[in-house]
């Protein structure tokens, strides 16, 4: 007997309606408040997470949030979030390939020191602040208190990237220092977060993340140099062809199901993908890859804030709320303010650049989302403390522009011995 359509799960008319008309709210709402982020002197990213909480169910007492968005339709939305948010990991990988990660030094290495571990510590004290008000599900407080130190530890190193872009800083020694630690940085905080995960990843998690090491090895040893024939530049016109896109991109998500299945979330093996996509000799291409799976992302990602605005509600939030989210709002900046500065400063950079590192290092945007997204997966963050963190992210994000316009209207060269080699930025968003 042939398969219903209940049993394969088929749409029916009405839903399907429903998810056109949801994306298209989406896409319209998401790049209307990104154009007027971008003229309040905010990366777009900025107005597509305010976009995607003014959808959510904290205004009019959720009537938005239900009658826009049904339930047959969220798990669409969230696939296709997913998707989204896949290939733009996959990108972030490609971009540290690209050269970023290869400008590190010693001095990058103990400003990205500073800019985690000191946010890391404070952290942990807010974790056992946070534990007594949201508990976590799983009964794992040790994992709960780490996830909460890592969670204010991170920079969002592509929002970074564009508004280095935006106030044209790519061509400068404070730019390309601060992309080289975020670059750093934004790679020890996905290796620590795959450890919180498969701390919490049940009894068979344990075991099968071990898995992760060979498959790094075949990725690094067996992957790399076929997609080093794959993605060789083959003339001076600097572009791929649908074929080799297509196997590029298949690969991404491949590899994202693959540490998925390990018990690791998907964004890592999309992520692993991107860094070991080879660049050298393929400069070309590999920045067409980048250019086209952008327009992509560019369709997907807003989906992704807006189910991310789906679980923030911000409607019960009474005193004790708004008391753990200054203390969530003042660890994270002044751990990432103060963690970048100090390092600086014993590296010889000059105060008042020391400061702008550590402005610019405070920037989290979509790759905080992202972490918290995979709290509130496994049962770390409860949902009010999940709402609390994006707002976070949100206030951090935008504070960035105004405080480094007011610390850094002349810009003040690093000099030796804090030099790093100029880094000219390709024009990422997100």
């Amino acid at each position: 007997m042939a398969p219903t359509e209940v049993e394969w799960g088929l749409m029916t008319s009405q839903t399907i309606q429903m998810l056109f008309v949801d994306l298209a709210l989406i896409l319209l709402l998401a790049r209307g408040f990104g154009v007027l982020a971008v003229r309040l002197g905010q990366p777009p990213v900025v107005g597509e997470i305010f976009a995607g909480i003014l959808l959510g169910p904290t205004l009019f007492d959720g009537w938005l949030a239900t009658n826009l968005f049904p339930v047959a339709v969220r798990p669409l939305l969230s696939g296709m979030a997913d998707v989204g948010v896949a290939l733009f990991m996959f990108v972030v990988g490609l971009e540290l390939e690209r050269g970023v990660l290869r400008g590190m030094g010693r001095n990058t290495a103990v400003v990205a020191a500073g800019s985690t571990l000191l946010p890391f510590v404070l952290g942990l004290g807010l974790g056992w602040y946070l534990l007594r008000g949201h508990g976590t599900g799983n009964g794992d407080a040790l994992a709960f208190v780490v996830f909460i130190g890592l969670s204010v530890s991170v920079t969002a190193f592509p929002v970074l990237a564009r508004i280095i872009a935006d106030r044209r800083l790519s061509r400068t020694s404070v730019g390309a220092f601060a992309l080289a630690t975020a670059a750093v940085v934004d790679v020890v905080a996905w290796v620590a977060l795959a450890g919180v995960q498969a701390s919490v990843g049940g009894e068979d998690g344990h075991w099968r993340v071990l898995l992760l090491l060979p498959y790094v090895a075949v990725m690094f040893l067996v992957a790399r140099p076929l997609l080093r024939r794959l993605v060789a530049d083959g003339g001076a016109d600097n572009t791929i062809s649908m074929p080799r896109l297509a196997a590029v991109l298949s690969g991404a998500l491949l590899s994202a199901a693959a540490t998925e299945a390990m018990g690791m979330h998907f964004i890592f093996g999309a992520f692993l993908f991107g860094l070991v996509m080879p660049t050298s000799g393929a400069q070309g291409r590999s920045e067409a890859i980048q250019r086209q799976t952008g327009q992509l992302t560019a369709v997907l990602l807003p989906v992704y804030f807006v189910v991310a605005g789906l679980k923030v509600d911000l409607g019960g939030v009474g005193l004790g709320g708004l008391l753990d989210f200054g203390a969530i709002l003042l660890v994270a900046v002044v751990g990432k303010l103060g963690g970048t500065y100090l390092a600086a400063r014993v590296q010889g950079v000059p105060a008042r650049a020391s400061l702008a590192l550590g402005t610019l290092m405070n920037t989290r945007g979509l790759t905080e989302l992202i972490i918290l997204g995979v709290g509130l997966r496994i049962g770390l963050l409860d949902d009010s403390l999940y709402s609390l963190m994006v707002v976070m992210a949100l206030v951090t994000t935008a504070m960035t522009g105004p405080m480094l316009a007011w610390i850094y209207r002349r810009p003040v060269e690093i000099t030796a011995p804090a030099t790093v080699p100029d880094l000219v930025s390709t024009g990422r968003s997100a």
